[in-house]
């Protein structure tokens, strides 16, 4: 494993941590500032929107700039913004640090994405992409709970303060052990507008881009469908404690990371047979949760298995927008990363709306059961029409001679693998 992955998977699992962790803080900077719980709130809401405007936004505006060069300004960005979160004044400082954090979150998980790809040979490519978001599943696992406890116990603030360092060693790492050039397209090509944004917007003229991107809306939103809700969930129809909450929720975190390396491996060897049977497994977990949420051994049995086969599917969708969009893969990867954030904010919306109906606590989990089969349907879709040589076909292959010329070269004697659909 080239110790530059190393260095991408710090800086996703410092992103991951400040993510979520806000939300166990609540109650501390309620009490602190003198607002509602539903006005600290906005302190998880505004990362989520920041995420979804800065992922295409500094995608663009570093299109001519070296992807290690962005990946070393977007985790600046994101020590400044958890730097301001730490010693907040006010509640709207606070918030506007909340926010600065947050725009680095899509650019770096992009433009990461499409470094890490190209650090290895391309029969390894989407292991490579799974490699560096182990530190996002990992962050829920030990960084979130951790995190967590430091900030009820101590102080929110020295939490903001941790991952501002972790922030610190992801930085350095980037810079030390990142390679000049990783990534980048050839010279000629970026003196010729190779990056521009011309060229990076025409990867969205790619129908095989497009329902990849709807695939991450529905897919991973299906899980976002069962997870917001799942405190209530589990202490109405399951009947646990309120305490037990986060170690639930641990044991989905180890889902993620179990999830996560599978799909990066067996992605490699079958991307769409993969993406097929986490999407179904998904799909059929959700289901299932509506009626084992009732149960306490069957809820914490299923609730692992609803987080493997949620972020199986990461690696296969992120691996093939990088296929589909290998000429200019920056603006697409990236907001591909914002497309998870809009997935899950519409299934907590949807998820919302069946429990404000009066639909019972585990309703959520057939709404989400349905947006991974949505998923499942379009990936077959996808499919067909790549057989039929419809739209994408004729743009990948000739895409996929780019990457693999910014790409280390196979090991003798290995055959690159092809996807098989």
């Amino acid at each position: 494993m080239p110790l530059a992955l190393l260095a991408l998977a710090i800086g996703a699992f410092g992103i991951g941590t400040t993510e979520f962790v806000v939300t166990g803080l609540l109650p501390e900077v309620s009490d602190e500032f003198g607002v509602s719980v539903p006005t600290a709130g906005l302190t998880a809401s505004g990362y989520a929107l920041g995420v979804m405007v800065g992922a295409p936004a500094l995608a663009i505006a570093g299109a001519r700039v070296s992807r290690k060069r962005m990946l070393m300004a977007m985790m600046l960005l994101f020590i400044v913004g958890n730097a301001v979160s730490a010693v907040a004044p006010a509640f709207g400082v606070l918030l506007a640090g909340r926010v600065i954090a947050s725009l680095a979150h899509g650019a770096f998980f992009g433009i990461g994405s499409v470094v890490a790809a190209t650090l290895v040979a391309p029969e390894r490519r989407a292991g490579a992409i799974a490699l560096m978001f182990t530190g996002l599943t990992v962050a829920n696992v030990v960084g979130v709970p951790a995190g967590t406890l430091l900030g009820q116990q101590v102080s929110w603030r020295l939490t903001f303060a941790a991952i501002t360092a972790v922030g610190v060693v992801a930085l350095i790492g980037v810079a030390a052990l990142v390679p000049d050039g990783a990534g980048d397209a050839p010279a000629g090509e970026r003196a010729a507008g190779g990056g521009g944004l011309r060229r990076e917007l025409a990867a969205f003229r790619n129908a095989q881009v497009l329902l990849a991107m709807a695939m991450t809306v529905l897919g991973f939103g299906g899980v976002f469908a069962a997870i917001t809700y799942i405190a209530p969930m589990m202490t109405d129809a399951a009947g646990y404690a309120e305490s037990s909450v986060t170690w639930l929720l641990v044991l989905f975190g180890v889902g993620l990371v179990v999830g996560n390396l599978v799909g990066g491996r067996y992605a490699d060897r079958a991307l769409m047979p993969m993406l097929y049977a986490s999407l179904g497994a998904l799909a059929v977990a959700l289901a299932v949760f509506t009626f084992t949420a009732h149960d306490k051994v069957a809820a914490a049995v299923t609730l692992p298995l609803i987080g493997a086969f949620g972020f199986a599917a990461v690696p296969p969708l992120q691996k093939r927008i990088l296929d589909n969009a290998a000429e200019a893969p920056t603006l697409a990867s990236a907001v591909n990363i914002g497309a998870f954030n809009l997935g899950n904010a519409i299934a907590a919306w949807l998820g919302g709306l069946v429990l404000a109906a009066g639909g019972g606590e585990t309703l959520p989990n057939l709404v989400g059961a349905a947006m991974a089969a949505s998923a499942l349907v379009l990936a077959v879709v996808a499919a067909r029409t790549e057989r039929r040589g419809g739209t994408g076909t004729g743009t990948r292959r000739a895409a996929a001679s780019v990457v693999a010329a910014h790409a280390p070269a196979a090991p003798v004697g290995v055959t690159p693998s092809r996807e098989r659909s």
